[in-house]
């Protein structure tokens, strides 16, 4: 049991490549904790492609803390079909432009996390990692 979902990345077209590098995530896997995940990630100004993916990783992690619950590979070979949230596609611009494996009877979003307040604690477990030290 989990809160499971898949953060996967559509190309620079638009569109969805199964073999690209995706995120796994057992906990916080709903909208509310993605949305939260992608708007730090626009704050912090990441740059698209396997760089963004690689520091949306690290600001997921600095956030979620520990050793476990969180995971990187290719979404052919991840948990997308999680009988949780399933996955998020997501644009260069770090928005989610689609979803797959939600369509489920009695399926609610959730909303438990509002966003200012998530993002704040996000910021704070990682400001001093992402702030410039230049």
């Amino acid at each position: 049991m989990g809160n499971r979902a898949v953060i996967a990345f559509v190309d620079d077209k638009g569109k969805k490549d199964k073999n690209s590098v995706g995120i796994y995530l057992h906990w916080n896997g709903g909208r509310d904790s993605i949305e939260g995940f992608l708007q730090a990630a626009k704050d912090y100004g990441l740059r698209s492609g396997s760089y963004g993916v690689a520091r949306l990783t690290q600001i997921i992690a600095n956030g979620l803390g520990g050793t476990l619950s969180l995971g990187v590979d290719q979404v052919k070979n991840l948990d997308c079909d999680n009988y949780d949230n399933g996955t998020y596609w997501v644009d260069q611009n770090f928005d989610i432009v689609d979803r797959e494996f939600i369509d489920r009877a009695g399926f609610k979003e959730q909303q438990q996390y509002p966003l200012a307040d998530f993002v704040k604690g996000l910021k704070e477990d990682n400001d001093q990692h992402f702030k410039s030290k230049h």
